[in-house]
């Protein structure tokens, strides 16, 4: 276990957490459609990962108060990106699905940013990638494993 209190450990903790969210921020703007927000192409990518979900899941997955996530599931129903249909087991409830488009408009948006990446990886020497590419477990592990903020 790394000591994080001082030292390198702290100093290389601090570098991991600044370079994250830094890669993250100019990562969210690598999308296709500009008219989207970030939080608009996460709810899609949300839909994408783990299928069909009612608004109120949708909220709890997003972090986001259930009205905020109604406006949200409305503007994506607007632009032919969801579709709300009845819950197969409460009427009374609606779930969210994403359609064609919002699937293809992922696909491209993911090449975008893969191809940014690779753009990004392409000025790294061969040593440097070695390392980049030996720490993407290490790093999926990390994103996995962290609890969802409360």
């Amino acid at each position: 276990m790394p000591d994080l209190s001082h030292g390198e450990d702290a100093a290389a903790v601090n570098t991991l957490r600044s370079s994250i969210m830094l890669l993250g921020r100019r990562l969210k703007h690598q999308r296709v459609d500009e008219s989207l927000s970030p939080t608009e192409m996460s709810v899609l990518a949300t839909l994408s990962r783990c299928g069909s979900a009612s608004p109120g899941e949708l909220a709890r997955k997003e972090h986001v108060q259930p009205p905020s996530m109604t406006r949200i599931v409305a503007m994506l129903e607007s632009k032919g990106l969801v579709k709300l249909e009845a819950h197969p087991d409460d009427r009374r409830q609606k779930v969210v699905t994403r359609t064609e488009r919002a699937e293809s408009m992922l696909a491209a948006s993911r090449k975008k940013r893969d191809r940014w990446l690779t753009d990004l990886a392409g000025q790294l020497d061969e040593e440097e990638w070695e390392k980049l590419r030996a720490a993407t477990s290490v790093l999926d592990k990390l994103a996995h494993l962290s609890a969802p903020p409360r």
